[in-house]
């Protein structure tokens, strides 16, 4: 199984990236099911119905989520019915929307996506290690096939997921903190790993945001308005060959393409 993940989706510089940047990645991976974190997809926070929409129809397969998930009001109208979406798993129960979902190539091949946030400098949602030990045997009844998004701050925090999950998940894939990690591996249980995927979006920018006003509430202290940034486009991804039968991860890449 062939499948593309693409870093933090940010604005409409990260949409436009996906339109014009995911074509020729297409033709030349070929991948199977393309998914994307687009919790910053509309504005740089949250994600709306027109936005999700516009990275359906190019392309994306399944989006995932994180801690910017309800920053749009409008996606508790339709979080709950959109079944190409999933929020993190460890928000209590009663949280509109999925946490993992499981989804077909077109030769039926399934791949079950789960979407964990950390705790560690983040929000405090329930313990995403335990909460995977609740997901995974589920997902294991339909294929040995499963990606993990774990949307976390600190690097200790993912590194620690990925070798939770080792052998037990075919792919942890960091997201959150917008810079690619050059730690792409293969763990010693077949699980394929990388800190972060890093961002789709602005490149010259901090973390998708014009730099001047990041630096002008470093300098300042005081609260600033952060604008999604403009420029030159990245598109930050990876791709995982996934052997199906056994769960395991073949093959993980690190992608990084830049258009000025």
């Amino acid at each position: 199984m062939r499948v593309m993940f693409l870093g933090d989706i940010v604005g409409r510089p990260g949409r436009r990236a996906v339109r014009e940047l995911l074509p020729s990645l297409r033709e030349k991976y070929q991948p199977e099911l393309i998914i994307a974190n687009g919790e910053n997809a509309a504005g740089g926070r949250g994600i709306t119905r027109k936005t999700a929409d516009e990275l359906f129809l190019s392309g994306i397969d399944m989006l995932t989520m994180g801690n910017h998930v309800w920053d749009q009001r409008e996606v508790y109208q339709f979080i709950d019915d959109e079944d190409r979406m999933v929020r993190p798993a460890n928000y209590p129960p009663e949280t509109p929307g999925q946490g993992y979902a499981i989804i077909s190539t077109a030769d039926n091949a399934k791949l079950g996506i789960i979407n964990l946030s950390g705790r560690v400098y983040m929000q405090t949602l329930d313990c995403p290690f335990r909460r995977l030990d609740q997901i995974l045997p589920l997902i294991k009844k339909e294929t040995d096939a499963i990606l993990i998004d774990f949307h976390a701050e600190a690097t200790s925090e993912k590194q620690a997921l990925g070798w939770y999950a080792d052998g037990r998940a075919s792919a942890v894939l960091g997201t959150h903190t917008h810079v690619q990690t050059s730690d792409d591996r293969i763990l010693p249980g077949g699980t394929g790993f990388i800190t972060d995927v890093g961002m789709t979006g602005p490149r010259d920018s901090v973390l998708g945001v014009e730099a001047e006003s990041v630096i002008s509430k470093f300098l300042s202290l005081r609260p600033v308005r952060f604008g999604v940034a403009g420029g030159a486009i990245q598109l930050n991804a990876v791709y995982l060959e996934i052997d199906q039968d056994r769960g395991r991860t073949e093959v993980i890449k690190r992608i990084n393409v830049i258009k000025i």
